[in-house]
């Protein structure tokens, strides 16, 4: 293992490039520095006991591409030589992955740093701008996601580089500031008696809104999943529905606004993540950027901090694969993160 602090730029090729949440893993293949990835079926994490099988089983018996190096993101800490996932029951065990799957070297990082690295590097067919503001170049940027839970990262730039920063911004405590919210905080789950950010930005936060929105109006819930929530918020069939999304974006406008403040994000905010996509409509009405200016006594910066929704389908994906490609645009650490044959 590394014992300094080390960025290294050698990445053999061709390489396996892996996005790995909660729910699903992605994967692709890139044989060259030159080539478009070879994207493989979206795998379930829960249809496979480990990582390693699901490597094997989706990815490598199903090309005769032998990939000499694997850079994987994960949603969880990275500690040693055994990996635990948050939100998900596998371990990933890099040592393991080189004796047993050919690899000669393995890198890990963080899944919001691989959405950093998109948001660096995607173009802007990719990128669906929410509101004003205009992106300062060579500046600061903030990826948030609200997804399985909700991850949040920082893109700081100097000398040429990028510099992803990981983090566990998800976790910051929300608060009430609205006569409604004073209604249903008391109402919210809580983790350990704080509603986290994540308690309310995330699939399940979403039920955790919706299920108080029904309990504050007295009526039963019509929804059972994140899913049906939004569906019943776009027919309109179900007034909870409509107001939890209403919520769900200004809380997201709240807390984009508050991590726009922090890295002084002049080079913008960017939404990543499946449900952002899906609600876009309801990003697009003016509540969730007054909620993402409404910072005084900085309001008026924040008004000059332009937003995004990413919508790119394989966001983190792609990250990966600009930085596979190029490695010396990006300040991404491999200290304790990357294993050698």
């Amino acid at each position: 293992m590394p014992t300094s602090y080390e960025i290294d730029h050698t990445i053999a090729f061709p390489v396996l490039i892996g996005d790995i949440g909660g729910t699903n893993a992605r994967f692709a293949i890139l044989s060259d520095a030159y080539a478009e990835p070879k994207e493989f079926p979206i795998l379930a994490t829960a249809d496979f006991s480990t990582i390693d099988e699901a490597i094997q089983t989706g990815v490598l018996d199903k090309t005769s591409l032998q990939p000499r190096s694997a850079i994987l993101a994960v949603a969880g800490p990275i500690k040693g030589d055994e990996i635990d996932l948050t939100n998900c029951d596998w371990v990933i065990r890099p040592k393991v992955m080189i004796s047993d799957l050919g690899f000669e070297n393995v890198v890990v990082i963080n899944d919001f740093e691989a959405q950093g690295l998109a948001a660096a590097s995607l173009g802007q067919e990719y990128l669906k701008k929410v509101g004003g503001g205009e992106i300062r170049p060579s500046t600061s940027r903030v990826v948030v996601g609200p997804g399985t839970g909700l991850g949040v990262s920082g893109l700081v730039h100097a000398r040429h580089t990028w510099f992803p920063v990981p983090g566990e911004g998800g976790h910051v405590d929300m608060g009430p500031r609205s006569k409604r919210d004073y209604e249903l905080f008391p109402l919210y789950e809580t983790i350990e008696g704080r509603v986290s950010a994540e308690q309310l930005l995330c699939g399940r936060g979403m039920m955790n809104i919706y299920r108080a929105v029904c309990k504050a109006n007295g009526v039963k819930p019509a929804a059972k999943t994140p899913a049906e929530v939004t569906a019943h918020w776009a027919d309109g069939s179900d007034p909870a529905a409509v107001e939890t999304i209403e919520l769900f974006v200004t809380y997201l406008g709240r807390v984009a606004g508050d991590l726009a403040l922090v890295f002084m994000a002049r080079g913008g905010v960017y939404l990543a993540g499946g449900i952002v996509q899906k609600i876009l409509p309801a990003l697009n009405q003016p509540r969730f950027r007054e909620a993402f200016e409404d910072k005084a006594p900085h309001s008026q910066i924040l008004k000059t901090i332009p937003t995004f929704v990413i919508t790119h389908p394989l966001a983190a994906l792609s990250g990966l694969a600009a930085y596979a490609r190029t490695p010396v645009r990006f300040g991404v650490a491999t200290e304790g993160r990357r294993w050698k044959a």
